[in-house]
């Protein structure tokens, strides 16, 4: 007995150690995105006051859209099947899936361009600059999933860091210039330089040839997975759209300095998957009875950590916010209670969402996930019709608090049937 301990307890401890080596990257590098955001997001708040603000906000909101459309095709299966498996395996698989990721870029963008040269105004040259830098946006958030699945996050937290050092030059040209589109350039431009370091990084060149050779393998979770990520979106990019339609352009604006407050746990929770599936898919297949207890500790943690966050935005002066957010810090300010209550409830519920991908369960979190959209549109308008701005933040909190506990049930019932019969649970979901 002793003996057999003494084999096993240094290979869980060593076990432990690159788990939370792995975790550690994962936070260093959405630490690094969580930076760069919210710099950029104050910058632009100052440098172009509430209305503008507003403009840019729409145009980042859409990328975020088209960024889970890549997500959904090309690196959400990457990362549920590819996490861990030999060097050959993963580098054939990352190449079609960058590959994937730049084809989306390229039609989507395209796509972009011609709607803000339709669209003109205002908002029309800011669409316009994002459908030219989004093949290299998409490209290089398509290498932190890929160095996640291997393991590797220390080198998506670097190609995060190359990307922040990128945009202070880029920033600093566009507000000479004081446009909208400027800064969408300056951002996506120096997201291109990122995604430029990422290929040398791996060493990998993307195969858009080989793109729809991936969709159609992946095609039981990819399609799925697509849905899933544009409601998520989607739902956003409605709420954005329809606010301002009914409250102003301002109203949006609003609401984007608000979350640049919580966007620490904003940046995290928009690119947990990098960390959070792997890890998950990787307890599953060495102890999957911690599965839960996994999922509950990493959401948990999260809303309890966005929860002490808002309390310590509450307690901030009002010269401090208006220094961060200039103008934008008056409107903002009255949000920071519905929108600090909406980050904790989707925090908790991330947790069990990493459990179902985990667990390759794309129909039930497809089921959460529309849920939780329908959820989101109807109370953030819901509430905007109602309250204004204010009505707004606080119907998507009561939104997202209710997604979040379906998705917990969705993942008890998903553990409950793997735990009696593994193999149906994986060929039926």
């Amino acid at each position: 007995m002793t003996v057999e301990g003494e084999k096993t307890t240094p290979r869980a401890a060593t076990a432990r150690r690159a788990l939370v080596g792995r975790l550690s990257w994962g936070l260093a590098d959405q630490a690094a995105s969580s930076i760069s955001n919210f710099a950029v997001g104050v910058y632009v708040a100052r440098s172009l006051g509430v209305t503008a603000f507003g403009v840019f906000s729409l145009a980042w909101v859409t990328y975020g859209v088209i960024l889970n459309v890549s997500r959904g095709l090309a690196t959400d299966p990457l990362v549920v099947r590819f996490s861990g498996v030999p060097d050959a395996s993963w580098r054939g698989a990352v190449a079609r899936s960058a590959g994937t990721a730049l084809g989306v870029g390229a039609a989507l963008g395209a796509a972009s361009v011609v709607a803000g040269l339709a669209l003109g105004g205002r908002v029309g040259p800011a669409f316009a600059c994002l459908g030219v830098m989004l093949p290299g946006l998409l490209l290089q958030d398509a290498w932190r999933f890929a160095f996640f699945a291997a393991g590797t996050g220390r080198k998506a937290f670097v190609n995060d860091v190359v990307w922040a050092v990128a945009l202070v030059p880029a920033m600093v040209a566009a507000a000479r210039v004081g446009t909208v589109a400027a800064f969408v350039l300056a951002w996506g431009a120096s997201a291109t330089v990122a995604a430029g370091y990422g290929y040398l990084q791996s060493g990998i060149r993307p195969r858009v040839t080989e793109a729809r050779g991936w969709l159609r393998e992946q095609r039981d979770l990819g399609y799925r997975y697509l849905v899933e990520n544009t409601c998520l979106s989607g739902a956003s990019q409605l709420r954005a759209y329809g606010l301002g339609a009914i409250v102003g352009v301002g109203a949006v604006g609003a609401v984007r300095g608000a979350e640049l407050l919580m966007g620490p746990f904003l940046a995290v929770l928009m690119g947990l998957s990098l960390v959070t599936v792997p890890e998950a898919a990787r307890v599953l297949r060495q102890a999957p009875q911690r599965l839960g207890k996994f999922c509950l500790l990493l959401g948990g943690g999260q809303a309890a950590a966005a929860l002490l966050w808002g309390g310590a935005l509450l307690l901030m002066p009002d010269r401090l916010g208006e220094l961060a957010l200039g103008s934008v810090w008056h409107s903002a300010s009255q949000l920071i209670v519905p929108i600090t209550l909406g980050v904790a409830g989707a925090g908790l519920g991330t947790g069990a969402a990493a459990g179902l991908r985990a667990l390759g369960a794309a129909r039930r979190s497809l089921r959460c996930q529309l849920f939780a959209s329908v959820c989101y549109v109807g109370g953030g308008l819901g509430g905007a019709a109602t309250a204004g701005t204010v009505g707004s933040a606080w119907g998507v909190a009561a939104a997202t608090v209710s997604g979040s506990a379906v998705w917990w049930l969705q993942l008890r019932s998903a553990l409950r049937e793997h735990h009696h019969d593994p193999i149906r649970e994986v060929r039926t979901s």
